[in-house]
């Protein structure tokens, strides 16, 4: 039986998916709550390479204060949002807990709601809001 080979479409895919991959090295696998984050003296977490991802403090002093105490172990952190190549212009937020801390934070409206599990805002939104919290929002590559 000859040998079948693989399509030019397939390659690619698998090209794109490693690539997607390494991208998303930086990424933190085990994310921290800020209450977690706020008691270490290096607050610190893992990334998917094994890096630490270690934490502006003053940004998660500000999350203290600014946000409400119950979301202080709620809140996991970085915060991330995803892009998707499918929707080349936007990024998703789907943890409700972020979500509710960007709306106290006034980030986001009071009126905005997640539909399906998601909140879809465009990609310039989601790179000001993680220029304005450094280290406390990531973004993957969905």
């Amino acid at each position: 039986m000859p040998e079948r080979r693989s399509s030019t479409d397939d390659v690619l895919m698998r090209w794109m998916r490693m690539e997607v991959s390494k991208i998303n090295d930086g990424i933190v696998t085990e994310r921290k709550s800020l209450a977690q984050l706020l008691i270490q003296e290096r607050p610190v977490a893992r990334t998917k390479s094994g890096d630490e991802h270690l934490f502006d403090k003053e940004t998660l002093l500000f999350l203290k204060n600014n946000l409400p105490r119950e979301l202080h172990t709620r809140l996991r952190l970085p915060i991330l949002f995803f892009y998707s190549m499918n929707v080349p212009d936007s990024c998703y937020l789907n943890d409700e807990s972020a979500f509710h801390a960007l709306q106290e934070l006034g980030d986001f409206s009071k009126m905005r709601r997640m539909q399906k599990g998601k909140l879809w805002i465009g990609r310039s939104i989601a790179y000001s809001i993680m220029k304005k919290y450094p280290t406390a929002v990531q973004i993957a590559m969905a």
